[in-house]
């Protein structure tokens, strides 16, 4: 899942350990949500993240774009 929490992590002048403490996971769990490596936070760690960043989780989980790449996979998986 796309998120903005890499770029809004570095506009704040946070490390990713930093963030972490700050939302109460480890630095492993940043990092995958940063990687987008098929990791999608949990819907109370999506909403700390937005309030450590000012937020709303829609805008930190880029919710419509990441609504669109899925309802364009799922059309493009239709067998024809």
């Amino acid at each position: 899942m796309k998120t903005r929490v890499k770029e809004l992590r570095a506009a704040a002048g946070l490390t990713q350990l930093q963030l972490g403490r700050l939302v109460h996971v480890s630095v492993r769990t940043i990092n995958s949500i940063e990687k987008e490596a098929n990791y999608s936070p949990s819907l109370m760690l999506a909403y700390r993240l937005a309030e450590v960043f000012g937020v709303t989780v829609e805008e930190l989980c880029c919710l419509r774009e990441n609504l669109e790449l899925e309802d364009a996979e799922r059309r493009d998986s239709r067998p024809a």
